[in-house]
């Protein structure tokens, strides 16, 4: 009876996982159909190329460096395609022509990863999208046809003496390769089309003219006794390394400024274009001729703006309007190096704005600004809403009333009402600035201090008994 139940039971757990296995088998079989599938496809995939193909004739010929060449260039794909869509031609050098009769340099520039399309294109220029027997070749030496290759180029197929020509090259074995989807010549050299050739000879004679960059001695750390490192390459934008100051060029007491010279790809910025724009902005919006006339005839300022600009620097001109530049004298102008002088002192070698000026101004209440004349610096501080210019209450000083006649990010040009002048220029008048120092100081030193009058009677009373010649302050 125990056997009986103990067979029963077994019986019962064997049907629950006979059960329990049954919905397992239509997925098994599913996946097992899929993957056939996928294998079919990855199969049939493989086989879109007969083995008795042009390319795998290509490949297994003895065109071995013209193959090398294709498989560089990642073409085996595009021809795959090309000869799934129609039969095609393949004119194929012979080694010799890619080994020993290529020029170095031009098959280094082939092999370049940097012109991979060059070398493609020369290698599609090679294969013609149709069905050429040598058969087909014109009998006539005078007639040509123009086939269009898979480069976009066109080669020309003729006879000269007895003999087939593609282009330049002359075909030493024809009909050297017959498969079902196409046909391979085999020609003496290789067939360079136009385009690379230009791209060849273009890079060449870049680097040909290509200027060497002078490199001085090593430099020594005086403190490690070891060579110093070049300094990193600044990036694209940045600002110069240098002080604007030594980027400028010699002022007209030394040379004339030198043209700029022409422009490079080490430039960031247009600057003669952006000075320019500026100086039109100052014909247009009124009142800033006279301005405008110094920067762009009288001196050369404009052309050493457009210069630094170029260059990465950036600078904010104050720029008296015509009431003010009126006051000048002619002689203050015709000095030499004055008009230089006089704008110079009206640069600054910063990006301000009358917002950012005034805000400064306002919240520390005086603020110095470097100029291009060097050492001097301009004094700015808030008064009556706006923002002053000068050192006192003197003709020297100028507001600013004409904000942001030209702002572009590089040049900043703000309107003032006064022309400025250095610190130790403001006791002179105006109209005197034009003088030469040297003699003021000459005739200031001959003009004696006035004496008091108790040191003027004692030198009377000396002169009637004959001692005021004892005396140094009495003579």
């Amino acid at each position: 009876m125990d056997l009986l139940k103990i067979c029963g039971a077994v019986s019962l757990l064997y049907l629950f996982c006979i059960a329990g296995a049954l919905p397992e088998k239509p997925r098994k079989i599913a996946s097992s159909s899929s993957s056939l599938a996928a294998s079919q496809t990855t199969n049939s995939s493989v086989q879109s190329i007969n083995s008795n193909s042009v390319l795998v004739a290509l490949l297994d010929s003895h065109y071995t460096e013209l193959a090398e060449l294709v498989e560089k260039a990642l073409l085996l794909q595009t021809l795959e395609n090309e000869v799934g869509r129609h039969n095609i031609t393949i004119f194929a050098p012979r080694n010799e022509a890619l080994e020993r009769d290529l020029d170095p340099e031009f098959k280094r520039f082939l092999l370049e990863p940097g012109n991979l399309k060059s070398l493609q294109k020369l290698l599609m220029y090679h294969v013609i999208p149709k069905r050429i027997h040598s058969a087909e070749w014109l009998v006539n030496s005078a007639d040509s046809t123009r086939h269009r290759t898979l480069a976009a180029e066109h080669l020309v197929l003729y006879r000269k003496n007895e003999s087939k020509k593609v282009d330049l090259a002359t075909v030493i074995h024809p009909d050297a390769v017959i498969r079902p989807d196409g046909v391979i010549h085999g020609i003496e050299r290789l067939l360079i089309p136009r385009s690379v050739q230009e791209e060849f000879n273009n890079r060449r004679s870049l680097n040909s003219i290509s200027a060497v960059l002078p490199e001085g001695a090593p430099e020594v750390d005086p403190r490690t006794h070891r060579l110093k490192k070049p300094a990193s390459p600044a990036p694209a934008g940045a600002p110069p390394a240098l002080p604007i100051y030594d980027a400028m060029a010699p002022g007209p007491s030394l040379a004339p400024a030198p043209a700029p010279g022409p422009g490079g790809p080490h430039h960031k910025f247009d600057g003669m274009s952006q000075v320019k724009d500026f100086i039109q902005t100052l014909l247009h919006y009124g009142g800033y001729n006279e301005m405008a006339d110094i920067l762009v005839n009288l001196t050369s300022l404009a052309t050493e703006m457009g210069r630094l600009v170029s260059e990465g620097y950036v600078v904010t001109v104050l720029a008296p309007n015509d009431e003010a530049m009126a006051k000048l004298t002619t002689d203050q102008l015709s000095e030499p190096g004055a008009p230089e002088q006089i704008m110079y002192y009206h640069m600054i070698p910063e990006y301000q704005t009358e917002e950012s000026m005034y805000n400064a101004v306002r919240r520390f209440g005086k603020v110095r600004y470097d100029t291009l004349r060097l050492p001097h610096k301009v004094t700015a501080q808030e008064a009556d809403g706006s923002v002053k210019f000068g050192h006192g209450d003197d003709a020297s000083s100028a507001y600013l009333f004409d904000p942001d006649i030209y702002t572009d990010g590089r040049i900043s040009v703000q309107g003032i009402d006064g022309v400025l002048f250095p610190p130790e220029d403001k006791e002179m008048k105006p109209e005197q600035l034009g003088t030469d120092r040297k003699s003021s100081s000459k005739v200031s030193a001959v003009v004696r201090p006035r004496r008091g009058k108790l040191l003027e009677m004692a030198c009377r009373m000396l002169g009637t008994f004959g001692q005021d010649a004892r005396f140094t302050n009495c003579q």
